[in-house]
C-alpha cells in the first residue's frame, strides 16, 4: 500500500518535515518506462498543451528529488508519482472543462481513475491513489492528514506555481529541471486557467485558495529557477 502512497502523513509541512535535510545537487530522474507509464505519457502529450505538459514533467522531477532528500524512508513508487504528475491537471483542458460542472481536480481524478483501471489490469489501489492525490492537490492547509503521494504533489505544484517550498530542493537541481522543461509563459498560462475555472465554475474548489488572491500569488512568483 505504501508504494502507492497510502500512508498517513500530516498536511502541515513543518510536521511532515520537522528537520529539513540539506538538498543535494541531483541529475534528472529517468522517466519511468513501463507499459502504463509509456501510455500515460503518450496520452498526456496528446491531451495537454505544451506548457501544461512541461509543468507536469517539472512536478515529477521536483518530486523525485525532494523525496530522495527529504523523505528517504518512503518506498513510494516513482512510477506512481510520474503518472500522477502527468495527469494532475488533465481536468483543465478545454474539452474537460466543458464536459462537467465538477471542479477540475475532481473531474481529473475521475478521469485518471478510469484511465488507470483500464490500462493496469484493474489495479484499484494504483488508480485510487492517483485519483486521491489529484483530487486533493489544491487542498492546501495544515490540519489533518493526506497520503504521501498527495503531499509530494502538493509540495511540487506549489513550488512550480507560487515559488514556495524551494528550501526542499537544491537550486542546481531546480535550474536543471527548468532548463530541460521550459517554463516560458507558464505563470500566465496557469493564472488564465485559474481565471477560467473561477469564471465557468465560481463554486469550484479553486476558489477556496482565494479569488483573486491565488492568481495574484501565481503572478507574483519571483523564485529564481536558473543559476
Amino acid at each position: 500500500m505504501s508504494t502507492y502512497g497510502f500512508i498517513q502523513v500530516p498536511r502541515d509541512l513543518k510536521a511532515a518535515i520537522p528537520a529539513v535535510n540539506a538538498p543535494t545537487d541531483q541529475q534528472l530522474a529517468d522517466l519511468p518506462s513501463s507499459e502504463l507509464a509509456t501510455f500515460v505519457l503518450s496520452y498526456a502529450m496528446e491531451e495537454l498543451p505544451q506548457k501544461v505538459l512541461n509543468h507536469s514533467l517539472r512536478v515529477f522531477q521536483y518530486s523525485a528529488a525532494i523525496i530522495k532528500d527529504q523523505f528517504p524512508d518512503w518506498d513510494l513508487d516513482l512510477e506512481v508519482v510520474f503518472v500522477t504528475a502527468l495527469l494532475h491537471d488533465i481536468g483543465t483542458t478545454a474539452k474537460n472543462m466543458k464536459a462537467t460542472k465538477l471542479s477540475f481536480e475532481f473531474y481529473g481524478g475521475l478521469i485518471s481513475r478510469d484511465l488507470i483501471l483500464k490500462h493496469s489490469n484493474g489495479n484499484q489501489d494504483y488508480a485510487e491513489a492517483v485519483a486521491e492525490a489529484i483530487i486533493r492537490h489544491q487542498n492546501l492547509g495544515d490540519i489533518g492528514y493526506i497520503t504521501s503521494l498527495g503531499l509530494i504533489i502538493q509540495i511540487s505544484t506549489i513550488l512550480d506555481n507560487v515559488g514556495k517550498n524551494s528550501e526542499y530542493i537544491n537550486p542546481k537541481t531546480l535550474a536543471r529541471v527548468n532548463e530541460k522543461y521550459s517554463r516560458e509563459g507558464w505563470l500566465g498560462c496557469f493564472a488564465d486557467a485559474i481565471d477560467n475555472e473561477n469564471k465557468q465554475k465560481p463554486w469550484g474548489h479553486t476558489s477556496q485558495l482565494g479569488v483573486p488572491n491565488f492568481r495574484d500569488d501565481v503572478m507574483a512568483n519571483k523564485l529564481n529557477y536558473k543559476i
